[in-house]
């Protein structure tokens, strides 16, 4: 079993900065991408940030420039530093990651619950 929790989030104003956080733990062998997405009532899930292994970053078009991804190995944890906020970044914020587990064969996407991000105008 693999759990991935995140913390952080909540309401703030537009122009504001947040923080969110995801730890990851259960059997795990290795993780191999690690971040975030999100998705607003109404819309579609999409990518906002994303480690992959080897340490490159890929970044949403819309937050390049106001949000920083960055991930803790030690701890298997990831953090995304949120400035500028804008309302359009209201959404639940969930953690993902592609993990093999100890005693699996091929890596596996695994989601948590979500924090939520309030972005007031």
């Amino acid at each position: 079993q693999v759990q991935l929790v995140e913390s952080g989030g909540g309401l703030v104003q537009s122009g504001g900065s947040l923080s969110v956080s995801c730890e990851v733990s259960g059997n795990i062998n290795r993780i191999y991408n690690l971040g975030w997405y999100r998705q607003a009532p109404g819309k579609q899930r999409e990518l906002v940030a994303l480690t992959i292994i080897g340490g490159s970053v890929n970044y949403s078009d819309s937050v390049k420039g106001r949000f920083t991804i960055s991930r803790d190995n030690t701890k298997n944890a990831v953090h995304l530093q949120m400035n500028n906020l804008k309302p359009e970044d209201t959404a639940m914020y969930l953690c993902y990651g592609v993990i093999r587990t100890v005693g699996g064969t091929t890596p596996e996407p695994y989601w948590g619950q979500g924090t939520q991000v309030t972005v007031s105008s």
